[in-house]
């Protein structure tokens, strides 16, 4: 930690995350079911270079390492998430033991090693067997999921500190059934909206279920990102706003709120939609936002060359709004604009909007993608990423002093991964990783952030050796 570094209390969380899909591998191992994720790399030419997550970072069988490297991190909290077809093959059902072992095993070595467990649910590979009877759009699947929940909370309840039945709906809904360009790839443009609400019924159904089962400190990880309209001009405002409707607060308010932001939204649903919302709406112990870029909007008119925005992908005709590019030059390697005043702002925009119903929030994911060179002398150098950290920190902070109860920051993530559609190409860790011999390399980015989390810990400032 340096003097540039911002100060946060004493006992602000600070951790790290990841997905059972991008780092686990072994998953033809111990009974493990196929998901979505593994019928989707399947398909030639919807991954970069034919990748999978097969091997992955093999976190299944080097958890020991990983988590030594967390516990030489200094963090307070691991962010995992449970593979449900390694829990339940099918998604209904019988259990699996040994995959259920596995957690039981990772759980107890995060907590000899002073690591808070916080638990993510499901972090997008649903079970293949539940997709082949329709997956998220069949009302059922929202009630496998508390099934499952309960299996896991009753499990590993005692020692899990935070759970989170859900990872980002948003973008499961978006990528995987409106657009295609993630599992299980399917186009249905605002059809995917049923995928949605069936999503946020199962987080609903699944707080009840941990709670039954005893589980404390339930919240959720939800992605969200401030929306500006291109122009001052009427229409583009208005195309702004329906995005802002539909990528925000469709996923926001119905869990806040118990509503959706507008009757016609909720019209255009299947269901006891009203019913539906009450048990969606459960009392949550705090919210988690997973922020990475604003997305800019314009009305439908005809498209400019190389528009792009927070989808990086073609957008299907006829939608009454389109992204367009960020004007600025400072961008990751993934070509995502970096703008930490995002974060502070979206963190202020849910403060305003809720008020005195939202609970305490966390940051559940912050991260950037550099291409970083491989290790010389056990050293990576990755200035770019502290800056990136360090300046959302910097904008949070500006939040939490304006008096927005902020609890905590999740770096994605501890280590280089399988970044879905993107492959492997991509490096979002803390941890470089060698995708031939799965050696780890803890990078500047970490040792910087150690040193951060200490200085916290210890109420000093000190000099990062890689800062």
């Amino acid at each position: 930690m340096t003097a540039t570094d911002p100060v946060f209390e004493p006992d602000f969380l600070w951790g790290v995350a990841a997905a059972a899909y991008q780092i686990e591998g072994a998953v033809e191992e111990d009974g493990r079911g196929r998901s979505i994720w593994d019928e989707f790399c399947g398909r030639p030419g919807v991954v970069a270079r034919g990748e999978t997550g097969d091997v992955a970072t093999d976190h299944y069988h080097r958890y020991r390492e990983d988590v030594a490297l967390m516990r030489d991190l200094g963090v307070g909290a691991y962010r995992l998430s449970v593979s449900w077809p390694r829990v339940q093959p099918t998604g209904r059902g019988v259990i699996n033991e040994p995959g259920l072992d596995f957690y039981d095993r990772l759980i107890d070595e995060l907590c000899a090693a002073g690591i808070a467990p916080a638990v993510t649910l499901f972090h997008w590979d649903l079970p293949q067997a539940l997709q082949d009877n329709g997956g998220w759009l069949e009302r059922d699947t929202a009630a496998r999921l508390a099934d499952y929940a309960d299996i896991v909370g009753r499990r590993l309840g005692d020692r899990v500190r935070m759970w989170m039945p859900l990872n980002e709906p948003v973008v499961h809904t978006l990528y995987g059934h409106a657009l295609g360009v993630h599992a299980p790839g399917y186009q249905l443009g605002f059809g995917a909206l049923q995928a949605a609400h069936h999503q946020l019924l199962g987080h609903g159904l699944a707080v009840q279920a941990l709670r039954a089962a005893g589980c404390e400190n339930i919240g959720i990880a939800s992605n969200h990102a401030p929306v500006h309209a291109a122009s001052d001009a009427r229409e583009d405002a208005l195309a702004a706003d329906i995005y802002d409707h539909l990528v925000n607060w469709t996923f926001a308010d119905p869990v806040l709120r118990g509503t959706y932001p507008t009757p016609e939204l909720a019209a255009a649903l299947a269901g006891p939609v009203d019913e539906d919302l009450k048990t969606v709406a459960q009392p949550l112990d705090w919210f988690g936002i997973n922020y990475y870029e604003p997305t800019v909007i314009a009305a439908p008119a005809a498209r400019d060359e190389g528009a792009s925005g927070v989808l990086e992908v073609e957008l299907p005709p006829g939608l009454p709004f389109r992204p367009v590019a960020l004007d600025t030059p400072d961008r990751t390697d993934f070509g995502w604009p970096i703008v930490p005043a995002g974060l502070r702002d979206i963190v202020r925009t849910f403060a305003d909007r809720y008020g005195e119903m939202l609970p305490p929030l966390y940051i559940t994911e912050s991260g950037a993608s550099f291409h970083d060179p491989d290790p010389v002398d056990g050293r990576v150098p990755d200035r770019r990423r502290i800056d990136y950290h360090r300046a959302h920190l910097h904008a949070l902070k500006q939040a939490v002093d304006d008096g927005v109860d902020v609890r905590g920051y999740f770096v994605w993530s501890i280590l280089d991964n399988f970044e879905w559609a993107a492959g492997y190409r991509e490096r979002f860790g803390l941890v470089h990783v060698d995708y031939r011999t799965l050696e780890r390399t803890p990078k500047d980015s970490y040792h910087w952030y150690r040193d951060l989390i200490a200085a916290h810990r210890t109420g000093q400032t000190v000099t990062a050796s890689r800062s």
